[in-house]
């Protein structure tokens, strides 16, 4: 099963003193918009995402059809069918896609111990 891109994204307090300590760990900007509270970071294949209120827990994150580098994917598996695949494991889905649309589309799922893993797809 290939979920795509992975990363961590993080439940912070504060945006800009969280921005300023992954600087310090060695992580770059790749995306997003502080001003609007959220930003993503890499170091090396490391992914994280940085959002102030946005939710209550940290989440895994998989991206299919990204690669570490938030770059298209030439082939990919969409997000409706990982999702029915997983239905077909007996994983139950928090959040659903709607599997009459295409494009951009996510579910969320957590593990056995309530972590939330969101697959969100951009494209």
């Amino acid at each position: 099963m290939q979920l795509g891109s992975f990363s961590i994204s993080l439940n912070v307090k504060d945006i800009n003193a969280s921005k300023a300590f992954y600087e310090n760990l060695g992580f770059n900007d790749l995306g997003g918009d502080i001003t609007q509270n959220w930003l993503i970071m890499k170091n090396g294949d490391c992914v994280i995402g940085l959002f102030q209120g946005m939710f209550e827990k940290n989440i895994m994150t998989f991206n299919p059809g990204w690669n570490q580098n938030a770059e298209n994917l030439d082939s990919f598996t969409d997000v409706r069918e990982l999702q029915k695949q997983l239905k077909q494991k007996g994983i139950k889905i928090l959040t659903e896609a709607d599997e009459s649309t295409e494009g951009p589309g996510y579910f969320t799922i957590e593990d056995p111990d309530g972590n939330p893993i969101l697959i969100d797809q951009h494209r």
